[in-house]
């Protein structure tokens, strides 16, 4: 059986089934002992549990001041590189020295930018026609030759014939100049199928490796495939800087490349607690950019073509499948696959509805979905257990490690200091109330937390700093709210984070599995 196409462990049979459940329960179970217990203990054992949240809140602290570099390290490097001029770079690959620990990268074994191909692969659900054409006229607008690159509209049959008559239009209007423009319609209702992205663009990619790349012979070694959503608007120059990593850093088919996703589009429009969720997921990504060993693919991402033929492409029982196609490479190359930061930009959607309190609802089905990556967790566990010989051990325990460790924070955190914190004397009784570590535990909570809102602060500024030039019919007060809205941040990390990505969890360790959730795209 082919472990790494594994979805659920409703896939399994016998032993493997029951393995593989169990490791479906670990990481809700754990969230769930670690809450219940400080909630449990801070009743009979409240001293300890005050000196656990004074602990807690200075590592806190500390969280905040080491993120808080790695994210101004990668803002500085993301904004070095959006004044570079890719296309010079590389222009000039084949004549300039590369340094020797990039001996082997395939700019000094001749090939040269202009033999690569880029096959871009939107999947499309029900969005508008004005959501999809921004997205495809970014790239005609674009620097890169138009020649060189082959778009794919693969669009869901269930959008009815209004969507693919939108997709025709597209195709009207802009396919003259690309090498090929495809569109596919992926079937409704395919038994063993879960209703997705990740089922659209395989079944897509699929009949564009059939009907174009195959017979037309195009050689799988010098194609990049760019996996967007609809609403990704890239700049100019983004395909020139994709190239020129592919083409100087060794290994490159081992390799996916992921900028950083900056929620652009319609962020003047968007409500201001979408927008501080959707900004707080910026930075996030962009520290990880920094700690190459923690990242993996999110969202709009690229990759060798060569590489998903290999792997035989996604997964189609999925609802994570951007993240899942990282670890199906990990495993499949035995740890031999990593992801290389971009370090520049692309434009997409902040979550928005058609009113505020439908926009709240879907922003917290998105941040559910976005949690429900825990499903990579037993899955990377149980592909590590059936190949452990193969796999580098050490590696591996520490992605594992990484893995638990990010969605139990995640979960737990942010609860742990607005609510947990405050349980010692809500249900210490008089006894605790009555000490001088009970009347001090407030004070001291509230001076580290002050301190630690200097990430809010930080966050506030680098946020107004990557705004888009302000539509006019805004005026200044609209940049205060912009600079203000960071006061929610709190109240954002626990509905839009700690709860939903708790939910996500729960729903695992129960086995009450989560559809995938297409967010509204409106501007």
């Amino acid at each position: 059986m082919d472990y790494l196409k594994i979805g659920k462990s409703e896939e399994l049979k016998g032993y493997d089934k029951k393995i593989y459940r169990v490791l479906e329960i670990l990481p809700g179970f754990l969230s769930w002992f670690t809450l219940l217990f400080l909630f449990i203990m801070s009743y009979f054992h409240p001293v300890f549990i005050a000196f656990f949240i004074i602990a807690f809140d200075i590592y806190w602290l500390l969280l905040v001041i080491y993120l808080g570099i790695h994210l101004l390290a990668s803002y500085r490097k993301m904004k070095i590189n959006i004044k570079i001029d890719w296309k010079e770079k590389c222009k000039k690959l084949s004549s300039c020295k590369i340094k020797l620990k990039e001996k082997k990268c395939l700019a000094l074994q001749g090939m040269k930018w202009e033999d690569i191909i880029h096959l871009i692969i939107f999947p499309i659900a029900s969005e508008s026609y004005e959501v999809i054409r921004q997205s495809i006229k970014a790239i005609t607008d674009g620097n890169y030759p138009l020649d060189k690159m082959i778009i794919l509209l693969t669009i869901e049959e269930r959008g009815g014939p209004e969507l693919l008559e939108r997709v025709k239009k597209i195709e009207k209007e802009f396919s003259n100049g690309f090498k090929y423009f495809f569109i596919t319609v992926h079937p409704d209702g395919i038994i063993g199928e879960l209703k997705g992205k990740g089922a659209n663009q395989n079944y897509g990619a699929r009949i564009i490796k059939k009907e174009i790349i195959d017979k037309n012979n195009l050689d799988y070694n010098k194609i990049l495939v760019s996996i967007f959503d609809i609403d990704t608007i890239t700049k100019s120059d983004y395909f020139y800087r994709l190239n020129y990593l592919f083409l100087t850093v060794q290994n490159p088919y081992h390799a996916s490349y992921q900028p950083i996703p900056i929620y652009h589009n319609n962020v003047w429009q968007a409500p201001f607690f979408a927008r501080v969720a959707a900004n707080s997921n910026t930075f996030w990504q962009m520290m990880q950019q920094i700690r190459q060993e923690k990242l993996a693919t999110y969202s709009s991402h690229s990759m060798a073509w060569k590489t998903l033929v290999e792997i035989n492409f996604w997964s189609t029982t999925m609802v994570s499948e951007d993240s899942r196609i990282f670890w199906h490479c990990f495993c499949y190359y035995n740890g031999d696959y990593r992801v290389e930061p971009m370090y520049y930009p692309i434009s997409m959607d902040v979550t928005m509805d058609k009113t505020n309190w439908q926009t709240a609802k879907s922003l917290y089905k998105q941040q559910r979905r976005w949690g429900w990556g825990v499903e990579n967790l037993p899955y990377l566990i149980f592909n590590f257990i059936k190949r452990r010989k193969k796999m580098p051990k050490m590696k591996t325990m520490s992605r594992i490690f990484t893995q638990i460790h990010g969605f139990h924070s995640w979960a737990t955190n942010a609860l742990i200091v607005g609510v947990i914190g405050w349980m010692p004397m809500i249900l210490g009784g008089d006894k605790f109330n009555s000490t001088v570590l009970s009347t001090n535990l407030p004070s001291i909570t509230r001076t580290l937390m002050t301190v630690a809102m200097l990430g809010m602060v930080l966050s506030a500024i680098l946020s107004t700093m990557l705004l888009p030039k302000k539509p006019k019919k805004y005026g200044f007060v609209k940049y205060f709210i912009m600079l203000i809205q960071w006061i929610i941040l709190p109240i954002s990390i626990v509905v839009f984070g700690a709860i939903p990505g708790l939910e996500a969890q729960t729903r695992l360790m129960l086995n009450k599995r989560l559809g995938f959730f297409v967010t509204p795209k409106s501007r």
